[in-house]
């Protein structure tokens, strides 16, 4: 099953919306390298572990805005 990795879950201080989408593996590694090039976290274990932990199933997605939550943590 395809995963979602959605920036528009989470409040930041960009208002990122950029939603990847596709493999486990292939979005747990781009999402953590967005969010070391953008949001400034560092890429290692942790992150993408958490990362993992946040995705979603790919039928989730809806198009549009989306109602920020806090990040977790």
């Amino acid at each position: 099953m395809r995963k979602m990795a959605d920036c528009r879950r989470f409040e930041s201080e960009s208002n990122c919306s950029l939603t990847i989408i596709g493999e486990e593996e292939e979005v747990v590694k781009a999402a953590a390298e967005h969010a070391a090039a953008t949001h400034g976290h560092a890429d290692g274990p942790e992150l993408r572990e958490q990362i993992r932990a946040m995705l979603e199933p790919e039928d989730t997605y809806m198009p549009g805005r989306r109602e920020p939550e806090p990040f977790p943590g």
